[in-house]
C-alpha cells in the first residue's frame, strides 16, 4: 500500500464520517464536504492502486528484459561455439581433401572434369 492509497482510504472514511455526522446534525454543508471527500478519498485510493500495478508492471517488464538478454546471451555464446566447431571441422575436412587430391591426382582430374562436364550440360539453355 502506497502513501496515495492510505491517503485516499482516510480520506474517504472521514469523508463518510462527516456525511453521517452532517445527516444526525441537519447540516446540509457538512453532508456535501463529507460527500466530496468521500470521492475525492475514493480517487486518490484509485490513483495510488493504478499507480502500485504500474510499478509492478514496470518491475515485470524490467524482470523480462533482463531474462531476455541473459538468454540472447547464452544464444550468442552458443552460436560462437558452434562456429569454432564447424570452422575447425571445415578446415580438417579441407586439409583430409587436400591430401586426397595429392595422393590421388589422376582421379582427382577425372571427378573435376566429369563435374565441369555436368555443370556445363546443365547450364546450356537446351537439353
Amino acid at each position: 500500500m502506497n502513501r496515495d492509497q492510505f491517503q485516499g482510504a482516510s480520506r474517504h472514511l472521514k469523508g463518510r464520517a462527516e456525511t453521517a455526522l452532517g445527516s444526525l446534525t441537519g447540516d446540509p454543508g457538512r453532508q456535501v464536504r463529507g460527500a466530496v471527500n468521500q470521492v475525492a478519498g475514493g480517487a486518490q485510493y484509485a490513483y495510488g492502486r493504478a499507480r502500485d500495478r504500474a510499478e509492478d508492471l514496470a518491475e515485470d517488464g524490467r524482470h523480462l528484459a533482463r531474462a531476455a538478454r541473459s538468454r540472447a546471451e547464452h544464444l550468442l555464446d552458443d552460436g560462437r561455439d558452434l562456429v569454432d566447431d564447424v570452422r575447425a571441422r571445415g578446415t580438417a575436412y579441407g586439409r583430409q581433401a587436400v591430401r586426397y587430391a595429392d595422393g590421388n591426382r589422376a582421379s582427382t582430374l577425372v571427378g573435376l572434369a566429369a563435374i565441369a562436364f555436368a555443370v556445363g550440360w546443365l547450364s546450356r539453355p537446351s537439353r
